[in-house]
């Protein structure tokens, strides 16, 4: 029998959320997006790891907390091609499934600074997710200008 070298990079973890093959340089983003820096849960955080798809990948272990459907689409503005495995007694119980997201909420400032949702508190940021071959892009459904997904900034809770 041939055995397969396999070193952990990154230590396993009993139960929670795995994120992985994010690309890299993407890790923070994705800290913010789930706004882990929050957590009183341990994270552990692999950058620039090896991997045979990307080159270099980067990862995120979140223990004891579950990225739902909806969190992993939004996974997908950052990482369409990411994996969300949730973990439970450290074996993986569920891959969640990525798909673009229609529209996002509230979760990002609109980069227009002459938008009404710069001036408005209770006008929450809206936008409609365009996808152009490999390019997102964010429409803003009050100024109805578009960005790109680098120009745009999270909201901070």
């Amino acid at each position: 029998m041939i055995m397969k070298e396999n070193n952990l990079q990154v230590e396993a973890i009993k139960n929670g959320t795995v994120l992985d093959h994010i690309p890299a340089n993407m890790g923070f983003n994705v800290m913010r997006l789930f706004q882990l820096h929050k957590t009183n849960q341990r994270i552990t955080i692999g950058l620039n790891l090896p991997s045979s798809a990307l080159g270099v990948k980067d990862l995120i272990k979140i223990e004891n907390l579950y990225i739902n459907e909806e969190q992993a689409n939004h996974l997908a503005l950052y990482a369409p091609n990411a994996t969300v495995n949730q973990i439970e007694n450290y074996q993986v119980v569920a891959k969640l499934p990525l798909s673009l997201p229609q529209n996002v909420l509230g979760m990002f400032h609109c980069p227009n600074t002459n938008c009404i949702t710069h001036d408005e508190k209770a006008v929450e940021s809206h936008f409609k997710i365009i996808q152009k071959c490999e390019n997102i892009h964010f429409k803003c459904k009050y100024c109805e200008k578009v960005f790109s997904k680098e120009t745009m900034t999270h909201h901070q809770a």
